[in-house]
């Protein structure tokens, strides 16, 4: 039997950003399990008195992004083997009035706000207007290089929100305007006013240029799992793509906590996805093994565009808490593996997408030894090599090269054994 290969990317938590947390952070953070599993080994060693102790026994590096642009689009998919050199721009003044006009041809409704906004207040500046007239809100990400398009659900249908996104995305690319994706923020809107965004939004995003790991797995008989919103950004063919919602679907046993004090947290629906895909893999028959691609969002999207150090420290202890949950579920020959899309730059006006060196942490289930004779992950170039050592594991790293492009730096280490990347 092939193993289970766990990848969880903890979105905007760079090395840098996490470093920049924990100054801000007053006290010890409660980060025991990422203690043990090297995060020490990681940052700076100033930060060595505030976390735990390191187990030793597992593997612990910075990796380099090689795309030009910070953003969770191209940090996914660069995990995966693909390397984008484009650079996309924020658009501060909202789009040009030529593609805003263009679009409302196509879409047969005129559009109201294009300025550059964050997703909730655009909404609220603009859902009156909106409901009256029926006209989508139009918005520059703050942080982010793409286009959103909020609209209430009760006046434009889902099915019609999606085909404006589709529509705005193609309608860009054909224009030149360099975006990765365009969004439907979906939301609705309470008896009380209060307005929430829903899990009906919708991403149109960059095609992607060729295969991916997930594509090399999928044809080698590896059962692949996307978790969250990876399949919205490494928008390839999953056997299985477990999204979820409502709390009703949360485990009581396992006491999933919501941080955010309006529970407006993803992340335990997320873990909760993740659990039941590891135990799906424990006990369904898959010869070759199960692939599980997660990514836990709310240290971007609820703590870090807002730049509350308190919330995303509380964000990453709460992760830090079920982390052995995940290993529990987990046999030995089994890989954790835990990184980061991009960081977070904390600006006076608000939190932006960095590029900069990111957390690369590797646990072997039960094969600690084995790994300090170098079998473990050794950083190279960019995130590619974090596909590359997943396909390792499913002996795939031959297709992954050959499909993907990726090419390892093959050297010998201080033991004499062949790996990629320096000897570390």
């Amino acid at each position: 039997m092939k193993p289970t290969v766990l990848l969880l990317v903890l979105d905007a938590v760079g090395a840098s950003t996490l470093e920049y947390l924990l100054d801000h952070y007053p006290g010890r953070p409660k980060l025991p399990n990422l203690s043990r599993l090297g995060l020490s080994r990681i940052l700076a060693p100033r930060f060595a008195g505030r976390l735990g102790a390191d187990g030793g026994r597992t593997y612990a590096a910075r990796v380099e992004q090689a795309s030009a642009s910070a953003d969770s689009v191209i940090g996914h998919r660069e995990m995966v083997g693909i390397v984008d050199p484009g650079v996309y721009e924020l658009f501060p003044k909202g789009f040009p009035k030529d593609y805003i006009k263009a679009l409302e041809v196509k879409i047969g409704r005129r559009t109201i706000f294009n300025k550059m906004a964050g997703g909730m207040e655009a909404i609220a500046l603009n859902a009156d207007e909106h409901e009256k007239t029926g006209r989508p809100i139009v918005y520059a990400s703050k942080c982010d290089p793409l286009i959103q398009i909020a609209m209430n659900e009760a006046v434009i249908p889902v099915p019609e929100q999606h085909r404006i996104a589709e529509t705005a995305f193609c309608l860009a690319r054909e224009m030149g305007i360099p975006v990765t994706r365009a969004i439907a923020r979906a939301y609705v809107r309470a008896p009380n006013g209060e307005i929430t965004r829903t899990v009906n939004r919708h991403d149109a995003v960059l095609p992607l240029p060729g295969p991916t790991l997930v594509d090399v797995l999928r044809e080698a008989g590896v059962w692949t799992v996307a978790v969250g919103k990876t399949s919205d950004l490494v928008t390839t063919a999953y056997h299985e793509r477990i999204k979820l919602s409502r709390r009703d679907f949360l485990d009581p046993a396992l006491g999933l906590r919501f941080v955010h004090p309006k529970g407006k947290d993803t992340n335990p629906y997320n873990i909760q996805g993740t659990l039941d895909a590891l135990i799906s893999a424990a006990h369904v028959y898959r010869p070759h093994g199960t692939f599980i691609f997660s990514n836990l969002v709310d240290a971007d999207s609820v703590y870090g565009h807002t730049k509350d150090v308190p919330g995303a420290i509380r964000s990453l202890e709460e992760v830090d808490r079920i982390l052995p949950l995940f290993q529990k579920n987990l046999r030995r020959g089994d890989f954790l593996i835990i990184t980061a899309d991009h960081g977070m730059e904390h600006r006076p006006d608000y939190g932006y997408h960095h590029k900069e060196p990111l957390p690369l942490i590797v646990e072997c289930i039960g094969d600690g030894a084995a790994l300090a004779a170098g079998r473990q992950v050794r950083p190279g170039r960019s995130l590619c090599e974090i596909g590359y050592r997943v396909a390792q594991a499913f002996g795939c790293e031959k297709e992954y090269c050959r499909d993907c492009g990726f090419r390892p730096q093959w050297r010998k280490n201080s033991s004499g054994i062949t790996v990629s990347g320096p000897d570390v």
